[in-house]
This record gives C-alpha cells, sequence and structure tokens, in this order.
C-alpha cells in the first residue's frame, strides 16, 4: 500500500523489478539463443558473425570487438549479426544495409524491434528485403548459454540481400 498526498491509499500488486542489464546499453553481450540460431542458420547456412567474442561466436568466420566487425569487409558473406544492443546499434543497421549491397553478401541482423527509430526508416524501411517480428520474447543468453528471464523488448529479424541475388528492390514483411 501506498498512501499518495492526498492521503488516499493505492493498492498494487508488488511487481517484480527489472534486470537493469536487460534495459541498459552497459550490458553489451544480448547472445542469441541457440535453438533460434539454429532454426535461423538452417535456412540461411552462415559464414560470418562481426559482432561476437571468441566465446560468443556463431560462425568459424567473426569478429570481436578488438577487430571492430564496423570496420571489416563482410562483402561475399552470408552474415548472422546481432550486434550490440547500446547506441550504436544505429552504426551496425547501417553496415548491415551498406555491405549487403556487395555482390553475394546477405545480411540477417537479430535487432530490438524498434520502428519508431530513426535507423529503422533510414536503413530498414523500405530497404531491407524482409523484416521478420517475432511473436513474444527472447531469452537472450549470456556467453555460457545461461539465460533468465525474456527480454524487455519485441525483437525483429531484418534480412538485407544483395541485388543480384533477389533480382528485385522491395521488401517483404511477415509477422
Amino acid at each position: 500500500t501506498t498512501g499518495t498526498a492526498a492521503g488516499s491509499t493505492n493498492h498494487r500488486k508488488e511487481i517484480k523489478p527489472m534486470n537493469d542489464a536487460l534495459l541498459s546499453s552497459k550490458n553489451m553481450c544480448w547472445c542469441t539463443p541457440p535453438d533460434f540460431f539454429a532454426e535461423l542458420d538452417r535456412e540461411f547456412h552462415f559464414e560470418l558473425d562481426p559482432a561476437s567474442t571468441d566465446k560468443s561466436a556463431k560462425c568459424a568466420k567473426h569478429f570481436t570487438p578488438d577487430d571492430d566487425g564496423l570496420k571489416q569487409d563482410w562483402g561475399g558473406y552470408c552474415v548472422f549479426c546481432n550486434p550490440p544492443y547500446g547506441r550504436a546499434i544505429a552504426d551496425w543497421v547501417r553496415k548491415g544495409y551498406e555491405e549487403s549491397r556487395k555482390p553475394g553478401t546477405t545480411v540477417v541482423m537479430l535487432i530490438p524491434s524498434r520502428t519508431d527509430t530513426a535507423y529503422f526508416h533510414d536503413w530498414i524501411f523500405g530497404k531491407a528485403s524482409e523484416v521478420r517480428f517475432l511473436r513474444g520474447r527472447l531469452k537472450f543468453t549470456d556467453e555460457d548459454g545461461n539465460g533468465e528471464d525474456a527480454a524487455p523488448f519485441p525483437s525483429a529479424v531484418i534480412v538485407w540481400r544483395s541485388p543480384e541475388s533477389t533480382g528485385r528492390e522491395f521488401a517483404t514483411w511477415h509477422i
């Protein structure tokens, strides 16, 4: 029970505190759930993970923070990218789009579904080959595969394919 200035009482259920790490940009390591990655990998056959650590890498070829995947060439690969979810996510989304313009390149990116952001409108809407909005919330893990609660945000899978691989420049949307 909480008293208000007017002296009335407000009855509320106790709410479980949200995992602060999930809501902050301090935790950059949101590891992709293994079963979710496996499902996408069966479809796409990924060759490069540009936003990983040696421990969290989903592909044999990968870039760590020391390599700085934003400065590397992704051209010619089928790329899976679960970028850091901090303020630099816009840079990763832009990089994904730009790299997908290279011949023989497909970029599949797992990001929070934030359709109100500038990066969504600048680099995804009207530019992605597909946008797959995920039903429910993913349970991300730490580098050891330990997961707790579902993410406090919805997720989307963005797919950009090089123009010659699709023969088209329009987007399809999946919900």
